[in-house]
């Protein structure tokens, strides 16, 4: 696991609530992890809605303590 790694969220219709983790990676779309969300192929879409990159807005980084309050790799209501 890197020092800081940015998380981003999904921002699609409904509220999805998706978080693409780097150290989590995202196993449907065979993305490895330690894939950082701007390394993501252009045609990644969110697992939960299937939206594009440009739809998920970044929560900042975490430390390597994990302490940041956010559920990792899950979808809302999961």
């Amino acid at each position: 696991m890197s020092e800081n790694q940015e998380k981003f969220q999904c921002q699609g219709a409904g509220t999805c609530g998706y978080i693409y983790d780097p150290d989590r990676g995202d196993k449907k779309g065979k993305i490895p992890k330690g894939t950082a969300f701007e390394n993501l192929p252009a045609d990644w879409k969110c697992p939960g809605r299937g939206v594009s990159k440009d739809r998920f807005k970044c929560l900042g980084t975490r430390s390597a303590s994990g302490k940041n309050g956010i559920r990792e790799g899950e979808e809302k209501g999961s």
